[in-house]
């Protein structure tokens, strides 16, 4: 018998002669209700990181239509050259 063998018996002893842990009747329905609050929360969290994302995305189109920041200042240094 190799040593995996015998450690896997021995758990397997210990855990046939542990008797079952004793749960309150109750422990599944209070599990079930934190659960789905927990679930709630991260609905309503996802939610409104996406509409967050969304308005700012929004913010920034509305920014960047009114600035045009790709376009190039006009030039204050010099003056325009006419007449040549």
């Amino acid at each position: 018998m190799s040593l995996e063998d015998r450690r896997s018996a021995a758990v397997r002893a210990v855990l046939d002669a542990a008797a079952p842990p004793v749960v309150p009747a109750e422990l599944g329905a209070e599990a079930m209700r934190r659960g789905a609050r927990a679930l709630r929360r991260r609905r309503i969290a996802r939610r409104t990181l996406w509409r967050l994302l969304a308005v700012g995305a929004v913010v920034f189109l509305v920014w960047a239509a009114l600035t045009r920041p790709w376009v190039e200042p006009p030039s204050r240094t010099t003056p325009p050259l006419t007449g040549w």
